[in-house]
């Protein structure tokens, strides 16, 4: 028998319904039940193939336990070592990589210096922080809020410099966020179980808790819900949550991810609702059968989100999100590209076609086997013909097919003007042909199409130059109050 037990604290409804209904659904083998710890000895496996972790982010005695648990085979949700390491800053900085949209953000330090440092502790720190560049980024109205943590704990809204200031002097050792406001106008917050199961929710954070779940908020496009779905799953397949919600504020048709470092989120039915209750229970109870049919003894049954499993590979897990874009654009390139080269191909093949026509129809038909001579000839004809004004001298080679077996050394002279046949193979000095027709030896065009080349990287240098621009002076403090950028927002807007 394989049991799954579920680790919680002050809640009520949630932990009872879920073990309810594993046991109703009654799947051979398996049996649920509140988990109960007695002594904890290390590297002691526990009775549980599944635990379901719902309170060792407040009790840190109990994420010691899951961990001991977890190194002996005991699959927990979520994973109690990448839980103990995550946090909301690295959250958004990861989100930058895999594509998804989230507020711009800063890191400040902690207004007060934590125990047992001193200022020597923060050498590497520049200080004063460059505030005017930071709030000329960021604007006002804006958020701060702890980098770790949630619960609707120490969040700010600042609306100018000094309320910043003041709200700052607040937070003692928190590590805060510096974050934009979205001024949104819908706000989804989101269920992902399993990394599969996926409940969009219309939710409204200006209200009070219990009423923050909309229940009549109206249709929303699909193309908007799939949007959603898709960068839900995208973040949770990343970070590797078994259980969690995400929150997105839309802003212009884009939905901004807020908040989803969210390991034990909400699951009461008092403040989600009847509806969303009975789909996260049920889910729920889903997630927890299959890991614990799948789970094997003497194995390593943890969820690893896809950041960590490409580390493991070497891998940053940007780098292979950028390759899949950059891929799919190149598909579409060379799927417009193809179609480009079809339609030249066909120009082409036209001019080759009349090129031919002409050839033969100037050819004299006595000459026979030296034909190709002449088309070489004809050839060498019409490449002076892009060099402007030497497009004449072309058309008075006419007469060069009946001088019988001299036209290849009346072709070369036309040319370049009597010089020798081997000095015609110096196509490569395009930039200085031009007055090649006035040049009376090799020498000389050589010499010419060398310093052409010199003028010409010289130049190319010069213009590289001048188009460097100057690097912008920072803005000065005393300006930032009334210059910064706002970003919108109405009042009681709520950031998590």
């Amino acid at each position: 028998m394989k049991k799954i037990g579920i680790l919680f604290g002050q809640e009520n409804s949630f932990p009872q319904a879920f073990v309810d209904r594993i046991n109703e659904k009654k799947v051979k083998g398996i049996s649920a039940e509140f988990v109960l710890v007695d002594e904890v000895f290390q590297g002691r496996a526990t009775d549980y193939a599944v635990i379901l972790d719902r309170i060792s982010q407040d009790v840190p005695f109990y994420r010691a336990y899951l961990k001991n648990a977890a190194i002996s085979g005991t699959a927990v949700m979520n994973n109690p070592f990448w839980w103990s390491a995550d946090e909301k800053f690295f959250n958004n900085a990861l989100a930058t990589k895999i594509g998804v949209p989230v507020p711009k953000t800063y890191l400040l330090p902690s207004k007060e210096m934590p125990t047992d440092t001193s200022s020597t502790s923060f050498r590497n720190l520049k200080f004063p922080l460059d505030w005017a560049h930071i709030f000329q980024e960021i604007g006002f109205p804006a958020y701060m809020k702890p980098h770790s943590g949630g619960g609707w704990k120490s969040v700010y809204k600042v609306t100018d410099v000094e309320n910043l200031f003041q709200s700052y002097s607040e937070t003692g050792q928190l590590v805060m966020l510096f974050q934009e406001e979205i001024k949104f106008e819908s706000y989804f917050r989101c269920y992902c179980l399993g990394r599969k199961y996926v409940r969009i929710m219309q939710y409204e954070p200006r209200n009070p808790h219990h009423l923050r779940y909309v229940t009549n908020g109206g249709p929303v496009e699909k193309k908007l819900l799939k949007t959603i779905e898709e960068y839900v799953l995208r973040l949770n397949n990343a970070l590797g949550y078994d259980f969690n919600t995400v929150e997105f504020a839309v802003r212009d048709g884009v939905p901004y991810a807020i908040d989803f470092c969210n390991p034990a989120p909400d699951a009461d039915l008092f403040s989600v609702g009847q509806d969303n209750f009975d789909w996260v229970v049920e889910n729920a109870a889903n997630m927890a059968i299959e890991r614990a049919q799948a789970h094997k003894d003497g194995q390593d049954n943890l969820t690893w989100g896809d950041y960590v499993r490409s580390g493991v590979e070497g891998k940053l897990i940007g780098s292979s999100f950028a390759s899949k874009s950059t891929s799919k654009r190149s598909q579409k390139n060379n799927s417009a590209e193809s179609g480009d080269v079809k339609t030249t191909s066909k120009r082409v093949s036209k001019a080759k076609a009349t090129t031919t026509e002409s050839a033969v129809e100037k050819t004299p038909a006595k000459r026979g086997p030296k034909a190709k001579a002449t088309a070489s000839a004809s050839a060498v004809e019409k490449t002076p013909a892009k060099r402007g004004p030497k497009t004449k001298t072309a058309s008075s080679d006419k007469p060069a097919a009946k001088r019988g077996p001299k036209a290849k050394a009346t072709t070369a002279e036309v040319a370049v003007e009597k010089t020798p046949v081997k000095t015609a193979r110096k196509p490569k000095t395009t930039a200085s042909d031009k007055p090649v027709a006035k040049r009376k030896t090799v020498a000389k065009a050589a010499k010419a199409g060398e310093t052409a080349k010199k003028v010409t990287k010289a130049a190319s240098k010069s213009t590289v130059k001048s188009k460097t621009p100057k690097a912008p002076k920072a803005p000065k403090a005393t300006k930032t109050k009334s210059s910064a950028p706002a970003a919108g927002g109405s009042d009681s807007t709520t950031q998590e």
